[in-house]
């Protein structure tokens, strides 16, 4: 098992005891136009002055209408890369990034040298995958998604561990002549499979370094959280909501599609039942609207500093 102690974007959301808070791009809301690239800065580096520990960025090969955004459009890895020089501390993470339509070798490289841009501030979630339409696009049969995303964090592990690997699958072939350059800033990146990425509980909790999953019902996160604990022991858990902050204060939650619509009370209440269930972290998405500014520091002073 990996020893992430002193990795820095590991650490900032996972080594306290705390719940700690992200947010994710577009901060402008901006989701079927392209965002502006200097007010995303601004507002990342605002997101890091008033208290959020992560900073996710989405992976979306292509837009498809009909699924109802592109994520923040721009493609993951050079968006980081220009995120890390807008920011300091906070952690910078993929929310997720599609392993079985980008090669593993790729996704290798450009995590190592994201990694470095950040000074080890990198934390990569990982999925298998859910806009249909991209897999015969890429000439990915949508059936071998999850023996693809397999075999892409084995080669993720081992090229960024060895020099010159010799190994082999369905994505091409290294015979120990030809490596991956550069490796991480530390021993490798930690990585959170996304949702079951079509594999079992057990499999992610000896091959993932966390599990990311999507809001659920309380009952339902209870029992999800007794089944990780029971594979994964102490291996942290995040989670994304969905969180539309009332005007007023002591409004009452209404339900949106993976998050509600509340006061900041209620709010502060939810998020604390969270801490105290084993959530580790969670991905809210306070910004938009008018002024993505005034709505990130709203949240963290009403919500974040509270809980």
């Amino acid at each position: 098992m990996t020893d992430w102690s002193d990795h820095r974007g590991y650490g900032r959301l996972f080594a306290g005891d705390d719940l700690t808070f992200g947010t994710g791009f577009p901060l402008t809301d901006a989701r079927e136009s392209r965002p502006s690239v200097e007010e995303e800065m601004t507002l990342a580096a605002h997101a890091e002055a008033v208290g959020f520990d992560g900073l996710w960025a989405r992976d979306v090969p292509l837009y498809w209408p009909r699924f109802g955004d592109a994520g923040q459009t721009f493609d993951t890895w050079p968006w980081l890369g220009h995120v890390a020089a807008h920011t300091d501390e906070i952690a910078l993470g993929t929310a997720s990034a599609v392993l079985p339509l980008r090669h593993p070798l790729h996704v290798a490289k450009s995590a190592a040298t994201v990694d470095h841009l950040s000074d080890g501030r990198l934390v990569l979630g990982v999925a298998t995958g859910d806009r249909d339409p991209e897999f015969p696009a890429f000439g990915v049969d949508i059936d071998d998604r999850g023996e693809r995303f397999r075999e892409s964090i084995d080669l993720l592990r081992t090229v960024w561990r060895d020099e010159f690997p010799d190994v082999d699958g369905s994505w091409g072939e290294l015979d120990g002549d030809l490596d991956v350059v550069p490796k991480p800033v530390g021993e490798s990146i930690p990585l959170l499979p996304t949702g079951f990425a079509r594999q079992s509980i057990e499999w992610i909790a000896d091959h993932g370094d966390g599990w990311f999953f999507y809001h659920l019902p309380e009952s339902t996160l209870e029992s999800y959280l007794d089944d990780w604990r029971g594979a994964a022991g102490d291996k942290p858990y995040a989670m994304a909501v969905r969180t539309e902050l009332a005007d007023d204060p002591t409004a009452g939650p209404e339900h949106r599609h993976l998050g509600y619509r509340a006061g900041a009370e209620w709010f502060v209440e939810y998020f604390r039942g969270l801490d105290d269930l084993g959530v580790d972290h969670v991905l809210v998405s306070p910004a938009g609207g008018d002024d993505p500014e005034a709505e990130l520091t709203r949240f963290a002073e009403t919500v974040i500093e509270r809980v």
